[in-house]
C-alpha cells in the first residue's frame, strides 16, 4: 500500500482505494477543467467527487493501479494536500465579482498562489485572502490572512483551526497590494528562521512572541 503523499494519492479509510487531489488555484475551474475531472472519474471508476475545504476536487476511490493513469490523463499539478508546506490559498470573489469585496483578493490569491503553493515550510501552513471584513475565506483561522479595507489590506497572522483552534492576530494594516505581498514574504521568512520542525506559525508566536514578525514587516 502506498504511503501518504506518495504519488499525490491519499490512502482512504477501506485500505485498498485513494484519494488524489489536483492542484486548482484558489478554487477558480472552467467548463473544460470540470469535463477534465468528470471524465477522468468515469473513466476509472472513482466512487465520488469531492470539493474539498482548500477548494480542491478530490477524486476519491481510486485503484492503486490506476493512480498514474489517472495523472497522466488529468494533465494538472498535484495539490499540495500533505506535508510541512504551503497546503492552499483561500480567496473569496473579491472586487472581481462580490459587490462587497473592497480589494482584489482573488487576484492577490492567485499571486500568493504562484509564489508559495507546496513551498516547503517548517510546518504545515495556509493562507487565506477576504476581500472585506466579514472575512468569508476564514482569513483570521489560517497561518496568514489577508483582509480588505476600502483603505487598504490588514495582515492578520497565526490562526488555525484543528484540535486546538487560534485566532491570528493583527500584524499590520493600511497595506496596498505590492506592500501586502511584501509583508507575507517576510512573515514566511521570519517564519523559516524561527520556528522549530513541525511547529505551526500560531505557537511559534506563542514561544517567541509577536515582536519579532511586527519588526519583519515594519
Amino acid at each position: 500500500m502506498l504511503k501518504l503523499g506518495e504519488k499525490g494519492a491519499i490512502p482512504q479509510n477501506d485500505n485498498e482505494t485513494y484519494a488524489i487531489a489536483p492542484h486548482i488555484p484558489c478554487g477558480v475551474v472552467t467548463p473544460e477543467l470540470l469535463r477534465k475531472i468528470a471524465d477522468v472519474s468515469e473513466k476509472y471508476d472513482a466512487k465520488a467527487i469531492k470539493i474539498t475545504g482548500a477548494t480542491r476536487m478530490a477524486i476519491v476511490g481510486l485503484k492503486e493501479e490506476d493512480i498514474d493513469g489517472a495523472w497522466e490523463d488529468l494533465k494538472l499539478d498535484k495539490g499540495a494536500a500533505v506535508g510541512l508546506c504551503v497546503r492552499s490559498v483561500r480567496t473569496c470573489p473579491g472586487t472581481t465579482f462580490c459587490k462587497l469585496g473592497k480589494q482584489d483578493a482573488l487576484g492577490i490569491g492567485m499571486e500568493l498562489d504562484k509564489r508559495y503553493h507546496a513551498l516547503e515550510l517548517p510546518g504545515k501552513f495556509k493562507m487565506a485572502v477576504s476581500g472585506c471584513k466579514l472575512s468569508c475565506s476564514e482569513s483570521w483561522v489560517r497561518d496568514i490572512g489577508l483582509i480588505a479595507f476600502p483603505e487598504g489590506w490588514t495582515v492578520v497572522i497565526g490562526g488555525n483551526v484543528g484540535m486546538t483552534p487560534r485566532i491570528a492576530q493583527e500584524l499590520i494594516t493600511g497595506l496596498d497590494d505590492d506592500q501586502v505581498l511584501t509583508a507575507c514574504e517576510k512573515v514566511i521568512d521570519c517564519y523559516k528562521e524561527n520556528a522549530k520542525k513541525g511547529e505551526r506559525l500560531g505557537k511559534t508566536i506563542e514561544r517567541i512572541g509577536l515582536d519579532p514578525f511586527k519588526q519583519a514587516v515594519s
